[in-house]
């Protein structure tokens, strides 16, 4: 794994050009989601800026544009007033002790090459919790919007919602209003050149400036210039669990942001980014982020698929967009202090309307009643109880199902038989066939396709439960077995050992399947002539075992099935008839 991608300048014009285009989008976004956080902007600045540099220096995908996103913010709000209200003294460095070790927790995921994991996370759950927080920053901003204070939560914000709209305050309102018509209104041709964000967040601050100069509009106010303080990580006893609970929260939540807008972007770039490295890079920027008293970030979609629309190839882009950023925070601190809240609002509004996933929000109650449940209830409880159980809840609960779904297929899977006509699906040669019914009965044939999980262990042990003299269970289908499957037929066997008069035998178990049943030592209970490759060769040895005379049955032998053998299993001759003698 390297330190940090290769700096090549084979692409520099379109790395600048990228580079300032996502700049100019991420501004805008950047105020806002300071502004949004409880932070201040300057927070989200910062937040862009490290992130941003360093995620690119030491990411895996490279033309992805890193820094403050939606979903990070509304946790990270979370997170400034839960810990300043249970300590107003140093809860603001607990706060970004939280985003350090975010971003440690990131590194560690790298290291571990948990990214391929990372993902697996059901949509339905990503689509409730991610339209959640949609609908989390759009309420909190509905406010702000018409000119009054921002509220805390959402619960506080709509038992406000009618004195909001009952009593606007007539210039933000306005200009609040004007910022929602460019960015939804901007055309798409032209935001190509100009985005929509930047539009806004000029032309309403300059009416706000020379228009209503004289009005009390609320607005950024004054932001520090020169280079940040450096945040020492606090940790308090008390506090500790929930520091490190949120910090967990912030790198999963900011791996997944971040790895599906890799995905988008190897789409675009027709490239293959590492998933392993673009965690470790993340974790990198959002330590040196919650250091520098910035906002955490992840890989942002719509800053990125710019960055390459516009030419941006390399890391160089977002390491220049970075830098950009610091200049504005350097030398532009005057200009930016002059923008009302309300235009912030405006822009944070159409975020939040982005991320909601209006399409699969429809379409899920017209698919799936489980997958609705799940993602309605992700998304309720993302609003109204809590960011990470929202997440856990949902994850769990889609698991079940998950499992509890494939469990009934892979039971549809297994098929019990005495008799061939009695399931049409069990797959057998015709002399395979003619043995059995010669059984009469006194042979159950348990044939099993695809893995066995501990989903089919109580159906196995139904089944070779079951009262019969002689049980044939044919693994040569199955490609994996589970614990608690191998669990189940240990038992089965040893009961059937002690009660002398039952015999069992094992069919075609090779591979995984072999190895673990060698693992239980089935094979020191069952003779090593029990461990067969073929039906055939199982149901000739039970009949015989069980005194059936098979003599004057004219069998064509079926071709030798070559199997890899049991590691017991004594080699037997394909042209020969197994009796219980020959095998002793």
């Amino acid at each position: 794994m390297q330190i940090f991608q290769p700096l090549r300048l084979h692409n520099l014009r379109g790395d600048l050009f990228g580079g300032l285009t996502a700049a100019i989008v991420a501004l805008p976004l950047a105020l806002a989601f300071g502004v949004a956080s409880g932070a201040g902007p300057t927070a989200g600045l910062y937040g862009a800026i490290f992130t941003g540099f360093f995620a690119a220096l030491f990411g895996g995908t490279p033309a992805q544009v890193t820094g403050p996103t939606g979903p990070m913010t509304v946790v990270m709000a979370t997170v400034f007033t839960k810990l300043i209200a249970q300590n107003p003294e140093h809860g603001l460095a607990m706060a970004f002790t939280a985003v350090m070790l975010s971003g440690v927790f990131q590194i560690l995921f790298g290291i571990l090459r948990l990214g391929k994991f990372i993902t697996l996370m059901p949509y339905s759950v990503i689509s409730g919790f991610m339209s959640g927080i949609g609908v989390i920053i759009v309420t909190l901003q509905i406010a702000p919007l018409l000119g009054h204070p921002a509220s805390s939560g959402v619960i506080d914000s709509l038992q406000q919602l009618p004195t909001v709209l009952a009593s606007p305050e007539p210039v933000a309102a306005g200009l609040g209003i004007l910022t929602l018509m460019i960015v939804f209104g901007w055309p798409k041709h032209l935001a190509r050149m100009v985005p929509s964000p930047l539009v806004a967040l000029v032309v309403c601050t300059a009416i706000s400036i020379f228009v209503f100069g004289h009005t009390d509009v609320a607005r950024i106010g004054e932001i520090p210039q020169g280079l940040p303080q450096i945040q020492w990580p606090r940790l308090n006893a008390n506090q500790l669990q929930a520091i490190v609970g949120y910090g967990l929260m912030l790198a999963i939540l900011g791996a997944i942001d971040s790895l599906l807008t890799s995905l988008v972007a190897d789409n675009i770039s027709r490239t293959q980014h590492n998933s392993e490295q673009e965690l470790i890079g993340q974790g990198i920027g959002n330590l040196l982020s919650g250091l520098f008293g910035g906002l955490p970030g992840a890989g942002a979609t719509m800053r990125t698929v710019i960055n390459i629309q516009a030419g941006g190839q390399t890391p160089l882009s977002g390491m220049f967009h970075a830098l950009v950023l610091l200049c504005i925070v350097l030398w532009a601190g005057d200009i930016t202090s002059q923008i009302p809240h309300a235009v912030l609002a405006g822009i944070l509004i159409k975020v939040g309307m982005r991320i909601i996933d209006w399409d699969f929000l429809w379409r899920v109650c017209q698919v799936s009643i489980r997958a609705t449940v799940v993602t309605y209830g992700v998304l309720l409880l993302t609003v109204f109880v809590d960011l990470i159980t929202a997440v856990a809840v949902g994850a769990f609960v889609a698991n079940i199902l998950t499992i509890q779904r494939l469990t009934s297929l892979q039971i549809e899977k297994v098929r019990a038989v005495q008799r061939p006509e009695d399931d049409p699906e069990v797959i057998l040669t015709p002399e395979e066939g003619y043995l059995l019914q010669q059984a009469r009965g006194r042979v159950l044939l348990i044939q099993i396709s695809g893995p066995m999980s501990y989903g089919t262990a109580r159906t196995i042990s139904f089944h070779m439960g079951r009262s019969h003299e002689a049980i044939i269970l044919d693994l040569s289908r199955v490609p994996l077995i589970g614990v608690t499957a191998a669990l189940t037929i240990e038992k089965e066997v040893k009961a059937a050992r002690q009660q002398r008069h039952r015999q069992i035998y094992i069919v075609g178990a090779q591979g995984q399947v072999a190895d673990r049943l060698r693992r239980f030592k089935i094979h020191q209970v069952l003779p090593a002539s029990h461990f067969l490759p073929t039906c055939y060769r199982a149901l000739t040895l039970a009949l015989e075992t069980l005194g059936e005379d098979i003599t004057s049955v004219n069998l064509i032998n079926p071709p030798f099935c070559h199997l890899p053998p049991y590691p017991t299993m004594t080699a037997l001759s394909t042209n020969e008839v197994v009796s219980p003698q020959a095998v002793k």
